[in-house]
């Protein structure tokens, strides 16, 4: 049976190997959203858009119509940070901005056909091949989006 202090020792050497870069979550989590923004850039490029503006169109896809705010809680972005992008999508013709009749404060977003017809061309397809992921594509999908929720109901301010 190993003395205290070899376990001691053992435990700080184990420590150390914790803190490399490499075993950090978050930084492989960090790096892949970097990859993938890497990896979609030409492609976006072609068609004159950011990676956000794609993901604000692509919410817009699943669910058109939403207030600037409801938008922005899909995209976990603030309304200030979305608002520039959405005016630039509006000026390429990609969705439409315009006061909710019912609530002159609210701005709605749509989706134009000419949007919708640069989703259903589906730039970023060839990406999921290009992840190496297989069959596993979505069990790694669901594991990042489980780890971010979690981590989202864990650092809600306690009300």
């Amino acid at each position: 049976m190993p003395s205290s202090t070899t376990a001691n020792a053992s435990a700080k050497r184990g420590a150390k190997k914790d803190r490399k870069l490499s075993n950090f979550l978050c930084f492989a989590i960090y790096s892949a959203n970097l990859a993938f923004g890497r990896a979609y850039k030409p492609a976006l490029d072609q068609l004159g858009l950011t990676y956000t503006q794609y993901v604000a169109m692509v919410a817009l896809s699943e669910e058109d119509n939403l207030t600037v705010s409801a938008l922005g809680e899909k995209l976990f972005l603030e309304s200030n940070t979305l608002t520039p992008i959405l005016k630039k999508l509006e000026a390429l013709g990609y969705v439409r901005r315009q006061r909710d009749p019912a609530d002159e404060r609210q701005v709605r977003v749509t989706l134009t056909q000419t949007g919708r017809q640069l989703l259903e061309a589906d730039p970023g397809s060839s990406l999921v091949a290009a992840t190496g992921l297989g069959d596993d594509f979505d069990t790694v999908q669901e594991a990042v989006a489980k780890v971010r929720d979690n981590l989202l109901k864990a650092t809600k301010p306690f009300q």
